[in-house]
This record gives structure tokens, sequence and C-alpha cells, in this order.
């Protein structure tokens, strides 16, 4: 019985491309697999990577040395001091009436501000989540505030609040609210800090509102109208249903309004336009921290202590940040 064997492929031929073949078919798809296997794995950190540059520039390095600066004698006017004051500047902090004193005023403007200004913004959002004519038109309008600059709106703000020809007292007059004396607004605290939350309010209600609407836009329509079958009115329905379900929308803007106010800076600076030395009135009725920080830095050239005050102000915005956010999660989930 005889065999047949297949006769040599000629060497001057190369096998077909198959299971152990390397031909440029297969190389080709190697070379798609390796491109597939970077952009999975690699790509992503690539997109992500220049914000964490530019955080590592201008903030964590920023952070890290305010830190070493604030335990040094750092002051411009006194080289000769020793480099090196250790916890010395915190300590002075304790017994600082000046720096409590910017505490107080920036946590009485920071509620005469951010509390009115979200429960306003829930109760504007409501009302542009209904159907309304020219809705565009509404929403881009309480959004103008914001987008004004704020040197120019705090100018303005200013001048409406002036003693003698401001607009604030004209208008409390037409009520009878203004009293037999017009209302000196930079006389003491209280007309100040109202003032100024006034200006900050008026900036920041268009802008959370929006951010409240957006929220408001993802609940289904058939919640509203089953509640509506159950009575519940449109006060009610706001409170029990539309709150506890954009829940995580207010807790971001609580830590927003949180940050903001406790940093506030322009709009007391500019709330005097005859006076630019961050001294907040003439005893410090309106003076915030963040213009104690620039005072004392900038104006008494003491970087090491303004460095100090920089640091205790991050640590109060995270306590009262983590006590709103806990607060909001509860008030809000409660009323589930």
């Amino acid at each position: 019985m005889s065999t047949t064997r297949a006769a040599p492929a000629p060497s001057g031929h190369r096998a077909a491309p198959g299971r152990g073949g390397s031909g440029p078919g297969e190389r080709r798809l190697t070379w798609r697999n390796r491109l597939y296997r970077f952009d999975m794995r690699y790509m992503p950190y690539l997109m992500i990577a220049p914000f964490f540059l530019l955080f590592i520039v201008f903030g964590l390095f920023p952070l890290v040395f305010n830190g070493v600066v604030s335990l040094r004698n750092y002051r411009l006017d006194d080289p000769t001091l020793p480099p090196w004051a250790g916890v010395d500047n915190f300590t002075r902090l304790v017994g600082d009436d000046d720096f409590w004193n910017a505490l107080y005023n920036t946590f009485g403007i920071f509620l005469l501000s951010s509390v009115p200004q979200l429960l306003l913004a829930l109760v504007v959002a409501a009302l542009l989540n209904r159907r309304l004519r020219a809705q565009t038109w509404w929403r881009v309008g309480v959004l103008l505030p914001y987008v004004t600059p704020i040197v120019a709106s705090t100018m303005v703000f200013s001048v409406f609040f002036s003693r003698d020809f401001g607009m604030a007292n004209w208008m409390l007059g037409l009520f009878g609210l203004g009293g037999d004396e017009p209302i000196d607004w930079r006389a003491d605290k209280l007309h100040s800090w109202i003032a100024i939350a006034t200006m900050v309010n008026w900036k920041w209600i268009g802008y959370n509102a929006l951010l409240y609407l957006a929220a408001m836009q993802s609940i289904p329509r058939d919640v509203y109208e089953a509640a509506a079958i159950d009575g519940a009115g449109p006060w009610r329905q706001l409170w029990r249903i539309t709150v506890p379900m954009i829940q995580p929308v207010i807790v971001f803007t609580v830590v927003l309004s949180t940050i903001g106010g406790l940093q506030l800076f322009t709009e007391p600076m500019l709330f005097d336009l005859n006076s630019q030395a961050a001294t907040g009135g003439p005893n410090g009725e309106w003076q915030t921290i963040a213009q104690l920080i620039y005072k004392v830095g900038w104006k008494d050239l003491n970087l090491g202590y303004a460095a100090a005050m920089s640091w205790a102000l991050f640590l109060i915005i995270l306590l009262v940040a983590g006590l709103n956010t806990l607060l909001t999660n509860r008030l809000s989930g409660g009323r589930r």
C-alpha cells in the first residue's frame, strides 16, 4: 500500500496566514489590540491628569507652603526676627480681639445671606418649574445678576445704601419704615450686615435657583399628579416631594454657600468706597476674616500671622461645612 505525501511548498512562497502564521493582517490586529488596551487602561488617567497637575501647582502647593509660613515670623518690615515661631502665631489668635470681631461679623453676614438665599432660590426654582409664558426668558433673567461683574454690582449697591441719597432709605420711606432719620447703613453692625447680605443674595439666588431647577426637571411629573390627587397643594409638594428628591443638589449648594460666605471679601471691601484700608468701618463693624487676613498680610506686612489666620479659616470652613451637610441631610431626609 503506497502513501502519497504533499509536495513541499516552494522556498520562495510563505505559508498562508493561519493560526500559527504572522502575516500583516495579524500584525494589524495586534496593533489594534494594543491601542484598544491603551485606550481602556491609560487614557482615562491621561484625561484627568491636567486637573490634578493644576491642583498640585495652584492648590496643594500653596496650601502646604502657607502652612509652613504660618509657623514662621514672616514679617516684610522686620527681616531680623528669628525665622521660626512655632505655634506662637496660632496662640496669638486666641487673645486677638480683631480676629474674634471679624469672625463674629463673618458668621453674622453668613447667616443673613446663606439661609434666605437658599430658601428663596428653592421658591424661585419651583416657580420656574411651572408652565410659564416666555419661560426661557425668565430662566435667563434670574441668571443675569450672576454674570454681572461683582465689582460693578457692589459699587452700585454701595451707592444704593447711601445714607443721604440712597434708594434704600427712599424705598423704606415709601412704606413708612425709614423712621424720622435716614438709616446710616455703615454706622452699626446690623445695618451693615443687612446691606452686605443683600448684595450677596442678589447675586447668588438666581444661580442656586437654576441648580435646583435642573434637579427638579428630573422628577417624574406623575409624582406631582399623584400628590395633587391626594390633596397636596403646591407648598406641600415643594417640601414633601421636591426637597427630599433633590437632596444631593441641596447639600451641594449648602457646601458652596458655606465656603463662599465664610470667605466673603469683595462686597465688604467695596461697601465703603472712601476707605480701602480693609478695616470694615471705623470700628470694624463689617470687617470679615478675609478682610482681616488681607489687612494683616499686605497692610501690616505680617505674612506669618496672616497665614495662621488663613489656616484657622480653612479649619473653620471644614467644620461648618461638615455640620451644615449633616443638618441638611437630616432635615431633608426627615421630610420623606
